[in-house]
């Protein structure tokens, strides 16, 4: 599907849309057409429209690892991912600020997520505190301590200027009691309610021209806010997360804390318990899974949005994703294979190098490597996500499933 909403000379035809614009906000989410389960939609923002389901490369530090601005557009990528913590932790977001905002600087003219640090919060566990006034924490970098607050996270995407910003949370780990559970999620509920406060009195003051023009780099009039759904692996705990959520009316719904070790089966359970509670009419995201597996069970109950570092992450340590299964390019097996990585990919890598050239950079940790390796798994996992929004357009996701399992089940079991 490209930006007039079509798909190629195929006319759009859908069977129902949702529409909402939250007060301030200026996203629109509409539904076209739900098969199995599966919604096929859009999100408009500002900046442009995301086409839903949709892959989100994250480029934690205002890029995604290899790759320029150009070639992810070149890819199909129609948001990216930033990340608050680190951005405020180096270069600073007032040094953003400085340069025009978060787009300018990276020179990226499409929608920006940015999430809250909540996450990476959650893994300085030996380096942090949390109270329920926000977070202490000491920096990865150098060791100095910083203070988090809802409202400071809020300033910081406010300033970097992104499109969809999340609510501040706490990540709950696994294993967890419920009553640990509990209490995080009572900080996590209010912890939302004090980011949606701000950002609700910080666009009124907005409306004052004199303070906007002031404030060029700050896009909180047309920020999309996202809550996220916590309470761990207890099913009442997600319902009273998500009833809480929805009385304060964001812009979308993420559910959050889970790929955090707990088994799939539970996993799952949980994505399939929870997001049928989520309303019809907003963007599902579900945070930090990447397993394409994993991503077709979300899909199959109505999750909109994804993202992962795992195709980046993984090409750089130079394992592929392919028609054919997953490759470790380090292998002997390919040091004079003249075969291209995958005869059914369409992307550069494949079109112009063979194994053989592949596994010679990689082993003398060629720059090129880290790109050619990268720019194909980002095309493996844009490109089955086009498949399968054609496929839920073409009421055709049951089959598209049962004709993917093994391929993906050759990738990533």
């Amino acid at each position: 599907m490209d930006n007039t909403g079509s798909y190629g000379d195929k006319p759009r035809v859908m069977s129902q849309e949702s529409q909402v614009t939250s007060q301030g906000s200026s996203t629109i989410y509409r539904n076209i057409k739900t098969i199995d389960g599966a919604r096929l939609g859009q999100i408009h923002t500002q900046r442009g429209i995301i086409n839903t389901p949709a892959f989100i490369p994250v480029g934690t530090n205002a890029t995604v690892k290899a790759m320029n601005q150009d070639e992810l557009r070149e890819l199909g990528a129609e948001i990216i991912l930033a990340n608050t913590y680190h951005l405020y932790l180096r270069p600073g977001h007032e040094v953003i600020k400085k340069v025009g905002g978060l787009h300018r600087f990276m020179n990226w003219q499409g929608p920006i997520l940015t999430d809250s640090g909540g996450f990476q919060v959650f893994s300085l566990s030996p380096l942090r505190k949390i109270t329920n006034e926000g977070v202490e924490f000491r920096s990865h970098l150098d060791g100095s301590t910083h203070f988090l607050t809802p409202e400071f996270v809020m300033e910081i995407q406010a300033v970097l200027g992104s499109d969809i910003v999340m609510a501040f949370d706490e990540c709950t780990p696994y294993p967890a009691t419920k009553e640990y559970a509990l209490n995080s999620l009572k900080l996590t509920t209010d912890w939302a309610k004090r980011c949606k406060e701000w950002i609700h009195d910080a666009r009124y003051k907005m409306q004052d021209k004199e303070i906007f023009i002031m404030n060029p780099a700050s896009c909180v009039l047309h920020q999309s806010l996202f809550g996220i759904v916590q309470g761990g692996v207890y099913k009442d705990l997600r319902k009273q997360s998500v009833e809480e959520l929805i009385e304060m009316d964001f812009d979308g719904y993420a559910i959050g804390g889970l790929s955090v070790g707990e088994p799939k089966e539970l996993m799952y359970e949980i994505i399939n318990y929870t997001t049928p509670l989520l309303p019809p009419d907003k963007p599902r995201y579900l945070m930090g899974i990447g397993d394409l597996v994993d991503v077709l069970t979300a899909v199959s109950v109505g999750i909109d949005m994804f993202d992962c570092v795992m195709p980046t992450r993984n090409a750089r340590n130079g394992t592929l994703f392919t028609s054919e299964g997953r490759i470790s390019i380090k292998r002997e097996e390919f040091k004079a294979d003249p075969e291209p990585l995958d005869p059914d990919c369409e992307c550069y890598t494949c079109k112009n190098y063979s194994k053989a050239y592949l596994r010679h950079l990689f082993m003398n940790k060629e720059i090129l490597s880290m790109r050619l390796n990268t720019l194909h798994n980002l095309h493996f996992y844009l490109s089955f996500f086009k498949k399968m929004r054609e496929a839920i357009r073409d009421e055709t996701f049951d089959n598209f499933k049962k004709e993917q399992t093994l391929i993906l089940q050759n990738n990533f079991v």
